[in-house]
């Protein structure tokens, strides 16, 4: 009987079990999982430019340009050069000399004539001295010739009148002639030493005056070259242990613009020439201006001709070797200071309105600032803002969408571009 349960038992655990459950939870499990990791990819694609990889919200910007940039008249040359001066000097000592003193600083108004510095006198006062006293001797040596003068001219008549009574011979009356004369020319002489010795003593003033330093015209002061205990010399003949001047001067009423003209347009240029100068450094004021003259000679290597441009008015925000842009105009197209535009230019999307007005997003370093605006005409899908915003500041590009709600609560943003 135990054998046969055993077969029994055998032939049982090959049979099918019908009633048994089919295991197919893993594949199952398998397709959860890539379901879930595709909708994770989809989900960060999709919203990357909205989180920013988790360094803030990702926008694009703008950045606001000056109305004034864009062409207001019809110019028949545009062209870009540099304000120069006219009169500009490094102010040098005539003689090589030790600096003393130095009386003025970068950017000091100076009058001419005014003392600049002053160089070590001792050599020069000596000189001076020596040549005073050579003076003052040849002056001494005149008035004893004149003593002598008197002398000789009281025994001529002495013995003349000897001589008319026959108590003096031919030869006495002679020799006292001839002292008289040679006198006169011994004195005559002594003057001219002297003139020689007051000259002397000029030059040596004048020597001593080139040791105070002053300026040639009137200016400003843009550079200062030389310190008190230095060597100055009009030449470099020590080095570079000896300045060759004390400082550099500059005539402000004398600023003009150079511009060099291809050759090519050359011919649209022409003497008093209406001119708009444009500074870089201030893009929204423009300045009138005229041609003063055109260098009758080319530039062989560029191909230029070059132009001066002088300003009508004189603008102290206008500084040697600043660039320009220069817009030559015909006479009837000139432009006057009134109609230039103002305020600045930004994308029309840029701008929002609410309860509040119209506003835009200023970004500032990772943060974004609403900020009120007044706006003024449309130009194509720019937009000219008149109030609010500067020159040069960045704003989101675009406000449509729910861009707009997230930026207003002041969130760290990424900025593409």
């Amino acid at each position: 009987m135990s054998e046969a349960s055993d077969r029994k038992a055998l032939l049982n655990t090959l049979s099918i079990d019908r009633d048994a459950k089919v295991d197919g939870g893993r594949p199952l499990k398998w397709f959860a999982l890539i379901a879930v990791v595709g909708s994770v990819v989809f989900m960060t694609w999709f919203f990357t430019p909205l989180l920013g990889n988790g360094d803030g919200v990702v926008i694009n910007t703008a950045v606001a340009s000056s109305a004034s940039r864009v062409d207001v008249s019809d110019s028949v040359l545009d062209a870009t050069g540099y304000v120069v001066a006219r009169v500009q000097a490094t102010v040098s000592s005539k003689t090589t000399g030790k600096v003393v003193s130095v009386l003025i600083e970068e950017g000091d108004v100076v009058a001419k004539g005014q003392l600049l510095a002053t160089l070590d006198d001792s050599i020069p006062r000596a000189q001076l001295a020596l040549s005073e006293s050579r003076l003052e001797s040849a002056r001494a040596g005149l008035r004893e010739l004149e003593v002598e003068l008197k002398q000789a001219q009281l025994d001529l008549e002495r013995t003349q009148g000897l001589a008319q009574r026959n108590l003096a011979s031919k030869a006495d009356l002679d020799r006292d002639g001839l002292d008289v004369e040679a006198l006169i020319a011994r004195l005559n002489r002594s003057g001219k030493e002297i003139l020689v010795a007051e000259r002397s003593v000029a030059v040596q003033l004048r020597m001593l005056d080139d040791m105070r330093i002053r300026a040639p015209f009137a200016g400003i002061v843009v550079a200062k070259s030389a310190q008190p205990g230095e060597m100055i010399s009009p030449v470099s003949a020590g080095g570079g242990f000896t300045r060759t001047g004390i400082c550099t001067i500059v005539d402000m009423e004398s600023l003009e613009v150079e511009v060099d003209v291809n050759e090519a347009y050359i011919n649209r240029v022409y003497a008093a020439q209406p001119v708009q100068v444009t500074l870089n450094a201030y893009p929204d004021h423009h300045f009138p201006a005229a041609v003063i003259a055109i260098i009758p000679t080319a530039n062989r290597s560029k191909a230029t001709v070059r132009v001066r441009v002088a300003f009508i008015e004189r603008d102290e925000r206008v500084l040697p070797d600043m660039g320009v842009r220069v817009a030559f105009l015909d006479e009837s197209t000139q432009v006057q200071p009134e109609d230039v535009p103002s305020g600045v230019l930004i994308p029309f999307d840029s701008v929002a309105e609410d309860g509040q007005g119209q506003f835009v997003c200023v970004v500032d370093a990772e943060r974004t600032n609403r900020r009120s605006v007044t706006l003024a005409e449309r130009r194509g899908s720019r937009v000219r803002i008149v109030a609010g915003l500067g020159d040069g500041e960045r704003v989101v590009a675009d406000l449509s969408g729910e861009l707009l709600s997230v930026l207003l609560e002041g969130g760290r943003v990424s900025v593409v571009n």
